[in-house]
């Protein structure tokens, strides 16, 4: 059985889901992608992942997706990984979208499943991804698993077992699932033969325990040096530090869930000096009474102080307009 080694990027670190800058009108903003990957690169994030759910993906026309491929692999060539979602309804434009990212230089790519007509069996869903990534045969290729948005929940492991024998470039995983049992036998299954790239935030350290090495994550925008500082922990065997560290990102995720999580990481985003620009419809931008609020709820539980986020943006954002912080969590 063949090996996937030469194929997977093999992430040891975090993978930032990356916003897809927007001008206030709401259209395509490729001028804001390099400052923006500028702000991934203080963070020391061990690459990027482009328009995927995070980056409004499904919401961008065709032509938009390939802009913003062409913008995100052209300012990070040379930084970080670039790995690119292109999942579509469309397995065509899927496909078409799969070739533009090899060949803009894309380091990887990685697809949802159809999720209007879903895949109707786990062969059928193996089918689906030969098609798609039939446009980039040189690039490694990550399933997203995401059942929760897409309705599509096989078993991975079985996905793995079978996609492994008929997808020639399979690597691995986006595993964005609270199933940490399956993401374990994932990550064992052939001896490791795939790469698992752990996508739930709030439970990165639990995913570490099961195995993985490698995580992709919306909030690593906004609070990456405190993932690493997890990350290191757990390395260390410093479990009590590692705990303190997902117990404030669990109450981070709690308080962005109040205001949707897209439209309030972009928010935060803006709050600390790296502005994005609004979300697209159906997410609605926060109003000014809800970023207040939204400010007033992150400086509670001491965001300011313990994410890094001011700091790697200059010190231009703090939690409140006077720029002083008042609490901290852990």
């Amino acid at each position: 059985m063949a090996s996937r080694s030469d194929l997977a990027l093999r992430i040891d670190g975090v993978v930032v889901a990356a916003f897809t800058p927007m001008t206030p009108e709401g259209a395509l903003d490729v001028a804001r992608v390099g400052p923006l990957l500028d702000h991934y690169e203080r963070f020391g994030v061990s690459g990027v992942y482009v328009t995927g759910s995070t980056g409004e993906g499904v919401s961008l026309t065709m032509t938009e997706r390939r802009q913003a491929i062409d913008a995100f692999v052209g300012a990070g060539r040379g930084r970080f990984p670039v790995i690119v979602q292109v999942g579509r309804n469309s397995l065509r434009e899927a496909r078409e979208l799969a070739a533009h990212a090899e060949a803009a230089g894309a380091d990887a790519i990685s697809s949802t499943p159809p999720s209007y007509f879903r895949p109707t069996s786990l062969s059928n869903l193996v089918d689906c991804m030969i098609e798609v990534t039939a446009g980039a045969p040189g690039l490694p290729f990550y399933y997203y698993h995401i059942p929760e948005l897409t309705g599509v929940d096989s078993r991975m492991v079985d996905f793995l077992r079978e996609g492994g024998d008929r997808l020639a470039t399979l690597a691995g995983l986006k595993f964005t699932s609270s199933d940490l049992n399956e993401l374990q036998a994932c990550v064992e299954l052939d001896g490791g033969r795939f790469e698992v790239l752990s996508g739930k935030d709030e439970m990165l350290l639990g995913a570490l325990a099961h195995g993985a090495r490698g995580a992709v994550g919306s909030t690593y925008n906004i609070a990456a040096p405190l993932y690493h500082r997890l990350r290191a922990a757990f390395a260390a065997g410093d479990i009590e530090t590692a705990r303190r560290c997902q117990s404030r990102s669990i109450a981070l995720v709690d308080v962005l869930r109040r205001y949707r999580l897209i439209p309030a990481q972009k928010a935060v985003m803006r709050l600390i000096g790296v502005d994005c620009g609004p979300t697209r419809l159906p997410h609605v931008p926060l109003t000014g009474t809800q970023l207040d609020s939204l400010r007033r709820d992150l400086d509670e539980i001491g965001f300011f102080e313990w994410s890094g986020a001011a700091d790697a943006a200059g010190g231009r954002g703090r939690g409140d307009a006077t720029g002083a912080p008042r609490s901290s969590v852990g």
